[in-house]
């Protein structure tokens, strides 16, 4: 079987997986809403920067529980299957591909519902969902290669938070400084440059996962 085929066996896999374990994504579901009625709770007034603010540090920390399970929760045995049938890269864009439509799904929730309790602030919607889109698509590249690192010791959630936190730092100031733009906090000057840095940084970190995971995957 060729890679694009191996990769859609997988990503159906994945589907079927999720469905048939829906506490994992009820359990992030619940994360999401909760943590706006929190803020909802919590602040009286949201202005728009804080609004920004708010929206993807609830992505950053929702996006780290759904994507830690993802080498995390397969079992050795699995994972020698896999070995023999299967090529590393596929494994992996496989994995990348599913979380980041999960994470795309979850920001639509988290807009939504944020939007609901504390108004929508977003002026230029496209690029907002350009912002979403790069964002998730970063997200779901770098947790999910530190998943599969982590996934080979022990105490991987904590080993995953410290790996993580240098690569989404940046990836993190990006999609705000973005963002930001689509509400009208910032001048649009910059806009190109930084959906181009942003695009940037995500093709440089499939093409370094797709480099380094053949020889962790062998391990």
């Amino acid at each position: 079987m060729s890679i694009f085929v191996q990769i859609l066996h997988l990503l159906r896999k994945e589907f079927t997986l999720e469905l048939r374990q829906r506490y994992a994504i009820s359990g992030i579901l619940l994360y999401v809403l909760s943590t706006v009625f929190i803020v909802y709770i919590s602040f009286q007034h949201i202005g728009p920067q804080v609004w920004n603010v708010l929206f993807w540090v609830i992505m950053l920390f929702a996006s780290v529980n759904a994507v830690m399970k993802s080498f995390v929760q397969e079992s050795g045995y699995r994972q020698l299957y896999y070995y023999q049938l299967l090529h590393p890269v596929a494994i992996l864009l496989s994995k990348m591909i599913y979380n980041a439509l999960l994470l795309l799904v979850l920001g639509a929730i988290t807009f939504v519902s944020l939007s609901f309790v504390a108004g929508n602030p977003v002026k230029d919607a496209r690029v907002f969902a350009l912002a979403l889109f790069l964002g998730s698509l970063g997200f779901s590249i770098t947790f999910t290669f530190v998943s599969a690192i982590a996934s080979k010791a022990d105490n991987s959630s904590t080993l995953m938070a410290i790996l993580s936190f240098p690569v989404v730092i940046p990836i993190l100031l990006l999609l705000v400084s973005l963002s930001a733009q689509s509400i009208g906090l910032l001048g649009s000057e910059s806009l190109g440059e930084k959906i181009s840095l942003l695009a940037a940084v995500d093709l440089i970190l499939v093409a370094m996962g797709m480099v380094l995971f053949p020889f962790l995957w062998r391990d």
